[in-house]
């Protein structure tokens, strides 16, 4: 479908993607928050996550999900019409997933709040993996405050996508805190 700000992620960025967290994602939960087309949690689903949720705000991207789901017959996948950083910030979604997507439309430069949103849904050890229109760093996760340590990095054109690890956080005593 066409909607405005929607920007799937190309193959090959995906393909990059993949190779980095493996082809093999049997046992993961999976949150794909700003779905748009849903390519990355449709693609995660077809290597074996468990569970996959897709959130999108848009009806008709909605719509569109909802008959892809059908067609796939992708029973471990759930499509949510909601805003996806409100629900990322509910409390009870803490620590849930193993991987969370951030796709976030560029024109809405929500790359900082959805980043900070996502570490909180992430177990530690878990992944975060972002697309922005720049590049985010270690230091940029920290003044964040969300616990995540850049891992990868890549560009493809005006594309920079990044794939963050969920670290367990330390107190002021050093004693590292979950």
């Amino acid at each position: 479908p066409v909607s405005a700000g929607l920007r799937p992620t190309p193959s090959r960025v995906r393909e990059t993607l993949f190779n980095w967290l493996g082809q093999d994602l049997s046992g993961w939960r999976i949150l794909d928050a700003f779905a748009g087309t849903g390519a990355l949690g449709l693609e995660a689903a077809s290597r074996g996550a468990d569970e996959v949720c897709l959130l999108e705000r848009e009806p008709a991207l909605v719509r569109a999900l909802l008959a892809t789901q059908a067609r796939l017959k992708a029973t471990q996948v759930q499509v949510l019409q909601v805003d996806a950083l409100n629900w990322m910030n509910q409390r009870q979604r803490a620590g849930h997933f193993d991987l969370v997507f951030l796709d976030p439309p560029f024109e809405a430069d929500c790359f900082a709040p959805a980043l900070a949103a996502a570490s909180h849904c992430v177990a530690v050890g878990g992944w975060v993996y972002l697309e922005a229109d720049h590049t985010f760093s270690d230091e940029d996760a920290a003044v964040l405050c969300v616990g995540l340590r850049r891992h990868r990095h890549g560009q493809a054109g005006a594309v920079h996508f990044h794939l963050f690890q969920r670290v367990a956080e330390e107190s002021h005593t050093g004693v590292p805190q979950v």
